[in-house]
């Protein structure tokens, strides 16, 4: 033990089960197992712990604020390497990687800045963590995933290796190349198949590396206005959005979000926005306040329930409208703790034009459900709440024929959260055999231990 506690010096070691099982879960609920614990301060403190770890073959999974929804921070024993000491804003574009996202966002919104990557978590997870599965958000429409805002990682491989990588470093001639046909839409599953070592890192769910600190681009802040449209009919809803995309993608709207929600999710709205009508489903609309008037008139149209339209161009108005759709997921959670069963949720995407072929499959699910998210993006959630466990098996039944659905679309299984461990199945009906393999042979060159992240993305190369 002194040895061991040696040549990890300054960091926090413990092997005490009462404070590990604090570190054992993530948002998938999954319950993982793990002997030991390691607290590092510095990158130093990781490389000593990965060296240490490679040498003595102890499984390592990266902890860092636990808001996974796939079982990526959830260890299959081993050891538990917690970033939780790595919490500092150091300047407007270099940040610790156990930052929550949304204290980064804060900070340099005070200095007239804005870091357009939202995700729904933004205020519980890390930017580590963010970064480990390319989370994106609802302003992904039109700013992309955190990918397109990373200049530089400070990155602890495996052999204890300390590096600062940007889109210049090179893979090493000696890793495999990973190369795969990516589908054409959001996506946040897989090595990223690249020319550089910073785009391989971004996604890779802490299997390849340990990020411990970025450099993030960041542009001004910009005014922004905020629409909420109502429909009789998802036919019409679908018209609206893609008459959106259309003007978008031409250059003449500056649509930041365009996010939809069902009727199930209006009942959840209801508690923030009590006048809103029982519509059959809607959507908000985040817009640069010098084009309202365009987004307007192509509101007009389209067959919204116009009397019931909503603007908001205050702060306090705007963030009325955040309530009413944070309500959403807040409401299912409730729903679920209720009914004392997991959330089933899909984070599929497809291309717009099977978009409206995925919501029939949504809709024939014959169980209580809710759907939201980024119909911009053609990325929506779809949350099934089971009230039983025959219910839940059904559940998870179904989850995995919509699952194939998307993929037979071109879709993705995982358009933001990752794969983790709960969908290697899924990811390898994505891509195929010859992709995981290839996958794997990275991983062996990079990681011949197999000590991080063992579960995570694909199994391990026999």
């Amino acid at each position: 033990m002194n040895q061991k506690k040696r040549a990890m010096s300054g960091s926090k070691y413990i092997e005490d089960p009462d404070i590990i099982e604090g570190y054992l879960r993530d948002a998938s609920n999954i319950h993982g197992s793990a002997t030991q614990l390691f607290r590092p301060e510095s990158a130093e403190d990781v490389a000593d712990i990965l060296k240490w770890c490679s040498e003595h073959d102890v499984s390592l999974t990266v902890s860092g604020c636990r808001t996974s929804t796939t079982g990526a921070a959830t260890p299959n024993g081993g050891a538990i390497l917690s970033m939780e000491y790595f919490n500092t804003i150091h300047s407007i574009s270099e940040v610790d990687a156990n930052v929550f996202l949304g204290a980064y966002q804060s900070y340099v919104q005070s200095q007239q800045l804005c870091f357009p990557p939202d995700p729904t978590s933004r205020n519980e997870c890390s930017v580590g963590g963010a970064i480990s599965c390319n989370a994106s958000g609802a302003r992904s429409f039109y700013f992309g995933s955190i990918r397109s805002w990373v200049d530089a990682v400070e990155v602890v491989f495996p052999t204890g290796e300390i590096c600062v990588v940007d889109r210049k470093t090179k893979i090493p001639s000696e890793w495999p190349e990973i190369t795969w046909r990516v589908p054409t839409v959001k996506t946040a599953a897989g090595y990223e198949p690249c020319d550089n070592l910073l785009d391989l890192l971004i996604g890779q769910e802490g299997t390849l590396g340990v990020i411990t600190k970025a450099w993030f681009r960041t542009i001004p802040s910009f005014e922004v206005n905020t629409v909420v449209v109502f429909f009789n009919t998802r036919s019409d809803c679908l018209h609206c959005t893609q008459l959106i995309r259309q003007q978008s993608k031409e250059g003449c709207l500056k649509v930041y979000s365009v996010e939809y929600f069902d009727r199930n999710a209006i009942g959840f709205m209801r508690e923030r926005l009590p006048n809103i009508p029982d519509a059959a489903c809607g959507l908000i609309i985040e817009v640069d306040a010098s084009i309202l008037e365009l987004l307007l008139s192509i509101l007009d149209c389209t067959a919204t329930l116009s009397e019931y339209t909503m603007l908001e161009d205050s702060p306090m108005g705007q963030k009325m409208i955040q309530r009413a759709r944070h309500a959403i997921p807040a409401g299912i959670n409730e729903q679920l703790v209720r009914n004392d069963m997991p959330k089933v949720g899909t984070d599929f995407a497809v291309p717009f034009e099977h978009l409206e072929w995925m919501m029939d499959a949504y809709d024939e699910v014959d169980l209580p459900k809710v759907l939201f998210g980024h119909i911009g993006d053609a990325h929506l959630h779809l949350n099934i709440l089971p009230r039983t466990i025959p219910e839940l098996e059904y559940a998870r039944e179904i989850y995995v024929e919509l699952a194939r659905i998307a993929i037979s679309y071109g879709g993705t299984v995982s358009a933001e959260h990752g794969i983790g461990k709960i969908k290697r199945m899924l990811l390898a009906e994505m891509v195929g055999p010859e992709t995981i393999q290839a996958f794997q042979k990275l991983k062996q060159v990079v990681d011949p231990a197999w000590i991080l992240g063992r579960g995570n993305i694909f199994d391990r190369l026999l």
